[in-house]
């Protein structure tokens, strides 16, 4: 079969490798819709640690069962849509033993340290599956960002009545604010581009802007209850800090590059006694996440700006790295 894997950076190459071979506890998967993910270019460009060479990527993924190990005990039967969890714990490090499996010493990650959904095939480890109803392929696919988004929120711990920044209006930025509003959250987002600040309407925001101004002096009450920056750049970080008013929080959900640093000023922190947090995958928040998909209250579907077979990867890599749409998702299984 033909998949996507990173073979040298720079680049994702098309290459071809075998249908994998199910160990007992696995599950083989027909994968039906694969999102791009702002991680996978940090992978292309070697920004991702701990991200393996010579490994198909893909790691927010749906689709159908299509065996099973005689060996595997699950509740998801042969033909079920199922949203994957690509980060698979060891079980047995003193992270996973305190109920902080995403910060496992041996993290195990479908897509970045192993073989993930940017193929026809995939086989999964049982406890990575989570069964879908009445959603769509391509929604079912954003149950692993929508995770993260999950942990994010609750990092944050909104009120109902809190004014909330969200900074950058991609797709992770996006489900955000949808979170933060349908919580009853008051949600301006700062977006630079036209098309996804009229998105963040559709999403429940009730501002955008393309600058932020707080008003005043944070220590005077002016500013934002919570900020969550969804970009990852210094300069959007940097100015996280400097929205939030005193007894503030601010969440960096933004992956940045790992050399970038910026400059805090800690009694600035002090005075304006804030809080801030960063956030790292998704730690209890797949099962959650596929309940919220299936949710009538947030048109999800509306995230997806384009779809491409996987033969036309490369034309879907384009698509992705001009940054004009929303979530590009290929479907490897697409007829």
């Amino acid at each position: 079969m033909t998949v996507a894997s990173w073979e040298q950076v720079g680049s994702i190459s098309m290459v071809s490798k075998s249908v994998p071979t199910m160990q007992a506890g696995d599950v083989l998967v027909r994968v039906a819709a694969s999102g791009i993910c702002g991680t996978d270019m940090h992978i292309c460009q070697q920004e991702t640690p701990h991200a393996k060479r010579n490994v198909t990527i893909g790691h927010e993924f749906s689709g159908y069962v299509e065996a099973i190990h005689p060996d595997t005990r699950t509740s998801a039967a042969i033909g079920d849509l199922v949203a994957i969890d690509p980060n698979v714990k060891c079980g047995q490090c003193s992270f996973c033993r305190s109920k902080k499996y995403h910060l496992c010493n041996n993290l195990r990650c479908i897509g970045v340290t192993c073989d993930g959904g940017m193929a026809r095939y995939v086989a999964v480890p049982s406890s990575a599956v989570y069964v879908t109803h009445n959603i769509t392929p391509e929604v079912a696919s954003l149950a692993e960002p929508l995770s993260c988004v999950v942990h994010a929120v609750d990092t944050g711990n909104i009120k109902s009545g809190d004014r909330v920044l969200v900074i950058g209006a991609g797709p992770i930025g996006l489900m955000v604010t949808a979170l933060c509003a349908t919580g009853g959250a008051n949600v301006t987002v700062a977006e630079l581009n036209e098309m996804r600040r009229e998105k963040a309407y559709e999403f429940g925001a009730a501002n955008t802007t393309t600058k932020v101004d707080i008003g005043g002096d944070p220590t005077e009450g002016f500013g934002f209850d919570v900020v969550y920056e969804c970009v990852g750049r210094a300069e959007t970080m940097q100015a996280a800090v400097n929205y939030a008013k005193a007894g503030g929080t601010i969440v960096w959900v933004g992956v940045a590059k790992p050399d970038i640093t910026i400059p805090i000023s800690p009694f600035d922190v002090y005075r304006r006694e804030l809080t801030i947090k960063s956030t790292y995958t998704n730690p209890y928040g797949m099962e959650r996440a596929v309940k919220i998909l299936s949710d009538s209250k947030v048109n999800w579907s509306n995230l997806i700006s384009h779809t491409f077979s996987l033969d036309e990867f490369d034309s879907a890599w384009a698509v992705f790295k001009k940054n004009t749409g929303l979530k590009v998702c290929v479907k490897p299984s697409y007829d």
